[in-house]
């Protein structure tokens, strides 16, 4: 080996933004970077939205003839960017790269560093405000990205409860701009009815970008509302020798196999309250594509994907097995396949089938509505490739930890307690899908009436004597939502999978006619 070239060099990984100012400021904090490093070579890349891509960087670095590349995360937390999505671009050129040792290093996370930025940062807004306003009578607004990922959340926490002991506040606050609640706009009215005189919004960020710029925007429109109050803005992070110190110091801990992340509280590992069902899920990246934009085109799935030539044939038979003409052209599906379901042609005749009910579910599939289920033969009986094709999730409390407690606390039965966790998680943003339990219908509608819940379809076909035909009935006469339900106590949980397969059904032939398929 040379030994003018470096035996190491680093690469940091950021996302990517469609703000043109961000990515120069990721560009100039990189090159802060390799002063601070030279003459160990540094390259960067991106998730998306911009270039180069991380593969694309590692490879750059590797054709320098270096032998070890640290992979360091230019993101502040570790959440789902962190915990799937470099990673996997890491383990693909592992294995594309079997002569070079690719090491991955940890997110900045509250790095001392950056701690001490975030009080610089601080200290320049409150000399911008002008004024002299005693700390004990300011409170401390930390605004972080806001992620699926609940460690990540709780860490935006924290970070507000050190700068707040650590300068004096009289209190702090804790908003989010993006996955997680509350938002700026309504983290911002709460804090004002906490009576301070100023208000210090900082965004726990590394670089501007739209979300930066949102921010901004929404402490602008609450300052007006609220004249009497002061709401200061202050700086994100932004390129600066703290930023790449930290850096510097992640990839030197990658070098040194001496990587420290904090995996106590990971939903994947660990069973975190509100979270069980994610431990050991398979991290799965969802950037690749970005990398696959430049691939050939996958060819469209052929049509025997979705159905197999036996089920072609079960349908044409029942197709000619009885008159369809006095039935919606849109519900012939839906009955068709309860028929194929239950075996008798009489099925459709106790269906209910509310207007415009398929196409509110079809919308909801669309836009990535979760699909809620009773028990757990209903998600049995769903089309899991389909599912996984459209990316769409699931959920059935239970067995859920909280639903438990629940039905004991409450006095109710586990399906019903599992329909209130998922109004609870998801809110109307899903499908509902009852196969099962009365009780669980009956819990939904409660609900859909006491508390103006509006899932985007209620599907209502359990089976049984007790209660069935009376929750039925009610389902029916509930006019506040789109609903699919039948008469009497036939149903069951694949008469309720076989309503949403024939939607995924009419999901995946709407989206194979939009790319030139059958």
């Amino acid at each position: 080996m040379n030994p003018d070239i470096p035996k190491t060099g680093v690469v940091v990984a950021g996302h990517g933004s469609r703000d043109s100012e961000g990515v120069a400021e990721f560009e100039a904090m990189v090159r802060l970077l390799q002063e601070r490093v030279a003459p160990m070579p540094v390259a960067h890349g991106f998730l998306e939205f911009s270039k180069p891509t991380i593969d694309e960087a590692i490879r750059s670095v590797a054709a320098r003839g270096v032998t070890e590349i640290s992979v360091v995360p230019g993101i502040l937390f570790a959440a789902a960017h962190g915990k799937n999505d470099i990673p996997a671009e890491v383990q693909v050129m592992r294995r594309e790269l079997p002569g070079v040792q690719i090491k991955f290093g940890a997110p900045l996370h509250l790095h001392p560093s950056l701690l001490a930025q975030c009080r610089e940062r601080i200290v320049e807004a409150e000399g911008r405000a002008g004024g002299s306003v005693p700390r004990d009578e300011c409170c401390l607004v930390v605004v972080g990205r806001g992620t699926t990922d609940p460690a990540a959340n709780s860490d935006v926490s924290k970070l507000a409860r050190i700068l707040e002991e650590g300068m004096g506040f009289g209190g702090s606050f804790v908003c989010y701009s993006g996955t997680a609640e509350p938002s700026v706009v309504d983290g911002l009215e709460l804090a004002a009815k906490l009576g301070f005189a100023r208000y210090l919004v900082l965004p726990y960020f590394l670089f501007t970008g739209v979300l930066v710029k949102r921010i901004v925007e929404s402490t602008e429109s609450v300052a007006a509302k609220y004249p009497q109050l002061q709401f200061v803005s202050c700086g994100h992070l932004g390129p600066c020798d703290a930023v790449a110190a930290a850096l510097a110091e992640r990839a030197q801990e990658a070098q040194q196999g001496q990587v420290a992340s904090d995996c106590s509280l990971c939903k994947y590992r660990v069973s975190v309250v509100g979270y069980e069902e994610q431990v050991g899920q398979p991290q799965a990246p969802h950037h690749l594509h970005v990398r696959a934009a430049a691939m050939a085109p996958v060819p469209n799935l052929p049509k025997e994907a979705d159905t197999h030539p036996i089920e072609d044939r079960s349908f044409e038979i029942i197709a000619a097995g009885r008159d369809w003409s006095g039935f919606d052209p849109d519900h012939v599906d839906i009955l068709q396949r309860l028929v194929h379901t239950s075996g008798d042609y009489t099925a459709p005749d106790t269906v209910y089938i509310s207007k415009g009910a398929p196409d509110s579910g079809l919308r909801a599939l669309r836009e990535g509505a979760v699909i809620v289920a009773d028990v757990t033969m209903v998600v049995s009986g769903m089309r899991r490739r389909l599912l996984d094709e459209f990316g769409l999730k699931t959920f059935c409390g239970v067995h859920d930890p909280e639903s438990l407690l629940m039905s004991k606390a409450h006095n109710m039965t586990r399906s019903a307690s599992g329909i209130r966790r998922a109004w609870e998680k998801f809110g109307n943003d899903c499908i509902v899908a009852i196969g099962d339990a009365p009780t669980a219908v009956e819990e939904a509608i409660r609900i859909i009436k006491e508390h103006r819940w509006r899932p985007h379809l209620v599907i209502g076909l359990p089976v049984g004597f007790v209660g069935t035909p009376e929750s039925k009935e009610h389902l029916r006469s509930c006019l506040n939502i789109p609903r699919i339900t039948n008469s009497g106590t036939r149903g069951g949980s694949p008469w309720a999978a076989a309503v949403v397969n024939s939607l995924l059904l009419r999901l995946a032939a709407e989206r194979r006619r939009s790319a030139g398929g059958v």
